[in-house]
């Protein structure tokens, strides 16, 4: 697994739940730098960690094989990323907190947007409006693909 400081000991811990992890920590014991995190309800996590939370790139994976790739804050998703159902249907835009929030792109399970195109602005699982989000879409693309560069699923 990639260690974002070179001088920081990969080590693993089992915590009493049956949680995992495997990866870099802080002076004061808490998950800092690169590692990923295994639940007992089969989600992981792998990617960056600042003060114990998932902060910065990674991938997280749930029990139903859905999936984000992309930025986290504080252990939400937050920044840009791609989030993709089971079923195949994705959104590549904006998160806040958690949640769908800002501009952004729908692609349903069989590789179309919809007509007319689901491409603007998204609160939740509500389509606000139209707008161009070429420039988010791009942007949450890069942000998968530099989540996965950081971490090794």
């Amino acid at each position: 697994m990639p260690n974002s400081d070179n001088t920081a000991p990969i080590q693993t811990f089992i915590y009493p739940v049956g949680d995992s992890y495997t990866g870099t920590w802080d002076d004061e014991g808490r998950k800092h730098g690169v590692g990923k995190l295994n639940l007992t309800n089969g989600s992981f996590y792998v990617g960056q960690f600042q003060h114990g939370l998932c902060s910065g790139y990674g991938v997280l994976k749930l029990p139903d094989g859905a999936r984000y790739e992309g930025e986290f804050i504080y252990g939400k998703f937050h920044g840009v990323g791609v989030y993709t159902r089971t079923d195949g249907m994705k959104f590549e835009g904006e998160f806040f907190e958690g949640d769908v929030r800002g501009l952004g792109l729908l692609t349903f399970p069989d590789g179309t947007h919809g007509i007319p195109r689901n491409e603007g602005r998204f609160e939740g699982t509500k389509f606000l409006g139209h707008a161009k989000a070429e420039t988010i879409v791009t942007k949450a693309r890069e942000a998968a693909v530099k989540a996965y560069q950081c971490s090794d699923p």
